[in-house]
């Protein structure tokens, strides 16, 4: 018996894919955030990044995951109809 595991990231991607899709495949972060994850990576290659940074660097990270979760399965639901 194979037993299926979902993370929590992979059950809000597919509820965000689910509401509306093409909107899913549509988003990209604000021009804002985009800056910001760049200050902080140029950071860490310089200076390196406090504990503070770090968390907010993981942050981005963890819902850049989320978002490329959603669109995969937003995709696939796009692929079915």
């Amino acid at each position: 018996m194979v037993v299926e595991y979902n993370s929590v990231y992979d059950e809000l991607a597919q509820f965000l894919a689910s509401l509306s899709p093409r909107k899913v495949l549509a988003y990209k972060a604000s021009t804002k955030s985009q800056m910001r994850v760049n200050e902080l990576l140029e950071k860490n290659k310089t200076k390196g990044l406090t504990e503070e940074e770090k968390e907010e660097m993981e942050r981005h990270m963890t819902v850049e995951h989320i978002v490329r979760l959603a669109k995969a399965n937003a995709l696939q639901r796009l692929d079915t109809k």
